[in-house]
């Protein structure tokens, strides 16, 4: 079943006045970059059946297709959209979970709205100001939640393109981070970046390797 307005339509039913967000995120899981969230307040009567039809998990959907669909929500006047990050100083000081609740906190605030529900996709729940519903695979159930991710993903992929264009070699214009094959060959022969996130495996322990090497020269 491809998302619908369900979970909305519950709150809506219940809080007629209520403004519902869904919230998610992008880039949790790679070696380098931020972590991206997005807020999207969803207008169904507006949104064009393109949208309704068209929104998915962004990770079943082709970068073009996301890109498409990014470009909708941002000029068709039915969304309200809020993105917030957190940058590689956070995750490594603070760990990648509370990162990410950081950035979602951060895309809420951006929408300039007070939000009454938030959707939030997975299983943990953000100290957000507001009441929080987390749905597991909510990317593939909830609208809000659909527009989010698209909204995150194309963000923080477009910064890696451009990242990569600064640091070529990581591949990060094709893995966006993630710890490829490439990847981490990249991290072995060119060092590590200012990008890389220090506190996880495979960058740590590039980083004592080194150590290790200085100390036995």
């Amino acid at each position: 079943m491809p998302p619908s307005f369900k979970f909305e339509r519950v709150v809506l039913k219940h809080l007629p006045e209520a403004i519902v967000a869904g919230v998610d995120e992008a880039g949790r899981g790679p070696l380098a970059g931020p972590v991206v969230a997005a807020a999207v307040i969803l207008d169904y009567k507006k949104t064009p059946k393109e949208l309704r039809q068209g929104l998915d998990d962004s990770k079943k959907l082709t970068a073009a297709r996301r890109e498409e669909l990014y470009g909708i929500l941002v000029g068709c006047g039915a969304a309200v959209i809020g993105v917030g990050q957190a940058d590689v100083r956070e995750i490594d000081s603070f760990n990648i979970l509370q990162a990410t609740f950081r950035a979602m906190g951060r895309a809420v605030h951006a929408l300039g709205r007070l939000v009454t529900v938030a959707l939030v996709d997975g299983n943990r729940a953000p100290p957000l100001s507001c009441t929080v519903e987390t749905i597991i695979e909510g990317d593939g159930k909830s609208l809000s939640i659909a527009a989010a991710s698209i909204i995150a993903k194309v963000t923080r992929d477009r910064q890696m393109t451009a990242l990569a264009e600064a640091h070529p070699g990581y591949g990060w214009e094709s893995n966006m981070g993630y710890g490829t094959a490439q990847h981490c060959e990249a991290i072995v022969r060119l060092g590590v970046t200012p990008h890389h996130r220090r506190s996880f495996a495979p960058v740590r322990n590039r980083l004592q390797s080194e150590a290790i090497q200085i100390e036995l020269i």
